[in-house]
């Protein structure tokens, strides 16, 4: 196991950004396989199974990377994530906040913060 000084940030596995072709397509096929649409834009959309996990699916004109997703519980934790990574915080239309940075191996991932009110 790392040292604390190693250690970069905590979440929980939120959701997986992918791409997609056909993103009206991928949707209906996504619900066919008993997930629930929680967002839809041109760009991109998020798509839940019954027990909160997330597929983002990602059409070619989405300015989204595909990455893990990780839910942080606080802004104050987010904040201090980005402070770490040397990463600003970006605001999104969807009412979270979130920034993304370099994962394993050269995977991206994008911490993200729920605020209390999001959904209503």
């Amino acid at each position: 196991m790392s040292d604390k000084k190693d250690f970069r940030f905590a979440g929980t596995v939120d959701h997986l950004a992918i791409k997609c072709e056909d993103l009206e397509k991928d949707v209906e096929e996504y619900k066919r396989l008993g997930f629930s649409v929680e967002t839809v834009y041109e760009d991109w959309a998020m798509m839940r199974d019954a027990k909160g996990f997330g597929i983002a699916l990602l059409p070619p004109n989405s300015k989204h990377p595909p990455h893990i997703g990780m839910k942080i519980d606080t802004m104050e934790e987010l904040e201090k994530a980005a402070n770490a990574e040397g990463r600003p915080i970006k605001p999104h239309r969807d009412g979270t906040s979130s920034f993304y940075t370099k994962g394993v191996s050269g995977q991206i991932v994008e911490l993200i913060y729920y605020p209390e009110n999001f959904g209503e």
